[in-house]
């Protein structure tokens, strides 16, 4: 395998050399055509060939290691004016520089001329044809970069969507599978013979969280306070089910200013339900607060149920790509022996 990569790089650093040198040879043939029509005038310009060579070399390998460490600075996307600036800059000055050194070296060392008979204006001049290729060479790597940019671009942009719309679609599949409304009619079928009032207002909460679910299904965020509201609907249904077992404890403000991607703290609160035990012996415990106004934290004691069930992480990946559509802050997540937190970024945005 090393030996395969080794001729890899080799094929492609003989085939940058033969493109330079036919590339030489086109520019010398332009400057004089009658200079190829022997093979004894082609040997009288030979240095003529490697000087056009060597500027060739020089100009396509130094303009696109300037181009490459732009790329790694600034951003054709976002920037898009002070980067065709900098390129256009940053390479005629490489290419006036390197060819005026180049040629200085030529006319001192190697062709027929005497040094002394050439001024500073003339050395100058013969930087005009090389700046002339730079400009050729500017405008494919410009346009190169700038179309790969937009590519990549567009295509992290459309993951970004395909990655929400799942998100979204995870989060309505979670809160409305069959299970969950399986266990919540279970609950009712009971409550209404055991307490009908309590049943009243079972059915009262669930309607509160599907319509919840509903009323977001289009929405990337919802204020704090209408999650805040939700979480608590949401709670009382399962709290009926495990009761005594499962204690969860709200300190979020009822704040309408701060925003969160919706269903997310329910999510949360699933994943700790779905992968604990809660019993009588092991009653689970959550805490939902706010920290320092920056963080969402959920924070649930650590119990893993004995199952061979591998976790899948489906949840805590789409809350992560959410929050890296919506923002560049990232969601944080550790656990320890006794417990797991996640805490999620509060995003001060209106709703779309």
């Amino acid at each position: 395998m090393p030996f395969a990569i080794d001729r890899k790089k080799i094929k492609g650093i003989a085939s940058i050399l033969a493109l330079n040198l036919l590339l030489a040879i086109l520019i010398v043939f332009f400057l004089c055509p009658s200079c190829f029509f022997s093979l004894h005038r082609v040997y009288e310009i030979w240095d003529d060939i490697l000087y056009s060579y060597l500027l060739c070399l020089v100009l396509g390998i130094g303009n696109e290691y300037i181009n490459n460490a732009l790329d790694q600075k600034i951003s054709w996307i976002r920037e898009p004016v002070k980067r065709l600036l900098l390129n256009i800059i940053a390479m005629v000055a490489y290419s006036f520089f390197a060819s005026l050194i180049l040629v200085y070296l030529f006319i001192n060392l190697v062709f027929t001329l005497n040094p002394e008979d050439i001024t500073w204006q003339q050395y100058i001049g013969y930087t005009y044809v090389p700046i002339g290729i730079t400009v050729v060479i500017a405008t494919f790597l410009t346009s190169r970069g700038f179309l790969l940019s937009w590519r990549e671009a567009a295509i992290e942009t459309e993951k970004l969507k395909t990655e929400n719309i799942t998100s979204r679609y995870e989060s309505l599949k979670n809160q409305v599978n069959p299970h969950f409304l399986f266990n919540s009619l279970n609950t009712l079928s009971s409550l209404v013979y055991e307490d009908p009032d309590m049943a009243a207002q079972f059915v009262r909460k669930l309607a509160d969280v599907y319509r919840y679910v509903l009323d977001t299904r289009n929405q990337e965020v919802v204020s704090l306070a209408e999650e805040r509201a939700f979480v608590i609907s949401y709670i009382f249904l399962q709290k009926i089910r495990y009761e005594n077992n499962l204690q969860v404890t709200i300190n979020l403000p009822d704040d309408s200013h701060m925003m969160i991607p919706p269903l997310s703290l329910q999510m949360l609160l699933e994943n700790a339900m779905k992968h604990n035990e809660i019993s009588d012996e092991k009653p689970l415990h959550i805490d939902l607060y706010l920290e320092n106004d920056e963080y969402i934290v959920v924070r649930n004691s650590l119990q893993r149920k004995n199952t061979m069930e591998k976790l899948s992480g489906v949840g805590l990946n789409n809350i992560q790509w959410r929050y890296e559509y919506l923002t560049k802050k990232t969601v944080k997540i550790w656990a320890d022996t006794d417990e797991f937190v996640v805490k999620l970024p509060v995003l001060n945005v209106k709703p779309l």
